[in-house]
């Protein structure tokens, strides 16, 4: 990524931090001073789990926004074009780390929803939506069985609702939820979810769209903004074989230097991977290629350049 974003000579700097300590007081305090941060899956050498939750908490990054839309010559299960954005609760639901032992081999984990926190998401996501030009927001929620905690969830949705009259609103049970993204999932155009539904669904929809290696999302917060891979698919079989596709990093930065206010290198970075995509002769492995990571980035760097030089994006 940052050789990428070199090549296309975008005015900015990095802070790095190297082998990144949650529990390190000066890394927190990088983390702290600048606005923008972006960040690979975080978590302890060779385990499966990622560790990104406590960085959500720190910054109060309490909305996580993922879109997903196909990319050239991947080939996916389902022809229609998908076009879907998910804006999931980023802090509470069962993601709040409550959990307890209550009794010998009896444990107990605690779902938090409050209101406060739930109505600025579905602010954000009705406005993010009314933007974008977006037309329909599909709350997924499991209220017929936990009347009470969804049930406010939804009340909040329908609440910011009312102010949106020009966005068709609609509401599913997390179960048929995932039925129909399996049957049609161009039917979904914004989905509004809590945590743990919004973290099933956003995996889900992005093996709809070709997998892990193609899918990019971000965080947002009051102050900061949190730009990372679209799952929390650690990879850690990959590490060091030079196979990782590279794809959701790029993408990644695509999102963050349009946010920055620099929309013409974001531009020109999404138009040099789509190009590399049509191409299909420098694709990774996971999307039928046969390419190393280290040759597909060349092959994008390749692009950026060239594009760069003749304005054609």
């Amino acid at each position: 990524m940052l050789k990428v974003i070199e090549a296309a000579k975008v005015p900015i700097e990095f802070d790095t931090i190297e082998n990144f300590c949650f529990d390190n007081q000066q890394h927190r305090d990088l983390l702290r001073k600048n606005q923008c941060i972006v960040v690979g899956n975080i978590g302890e050498e060779k385990s499966r789990y990622i560790e990104n939750t406590k960085l959500y908490k720190y910054l109060d990054l309490y909305v996580n926004v993922v879109h997903l839309k196909k990319l050239p010559n991947v080939v996916t299960r389902h022809k229609q074009p998908i076009d879907i954005v998910i804006v999931r609760e980023n802090l509470e639901g069962e993601y709040s780390g409550i959990e307890h032992e209550v009794y010998p081999g009896v444990f107990e984990s605690l779902k938090i929803i409050t209101k406060e926190k739930t109505q600025r998401l579905a602010r954000y996501a009705f406005e993010n939506a009314f933007l974008n030009g977006r037309k329909k927001i599909t709350v997924v929620h499991k209220a017929n069985i936990m009347k009470m905690v969804d049930g406010l969830f939804l009340e909040c949705c329908r609440e910011e609702a009312k102010r949106f009259p020009q966005i068709q609103y609609e509401e599913m049970i997390v179960d048929n939820t995932s039925m129909q993204l399996v049957k049609s999932p161009e039917q979904f155009d914004v989905m509004l979810t809590p945590n743990l539904y919004g973290s099933i669904i956003t995996s889900a929809c992005a093996g709809l769209i070709g997998g892990a290696g193609v899918t990019a999302g971000a965080s947002f917060g009051k102050e900061h903004m949190f730009f990372e891979p679209g799952t929390r698919k650690s990879g850690i079989s990959l590490a060091g074989k030079d196979l990782a596709n590279p794809t959701p990093m790029l993408l990644t930065s695509v999102n963050m230097l349009r946010q920055m206010g620099l929309p013409r290198f974001g531009d020109l970075i999404q138009q040099a991977i789509r190009n590399v995509y049509a191409e299909g002769k420098v694709l990774t492995q996971d999307v039928g290629g046969k390419a190393t990571n280290t040759q597909f980035t060349e092959r994008v760097i390749q692009e950026v350049v060239e594009l760069d030089k003749g304005k054609n994006f």
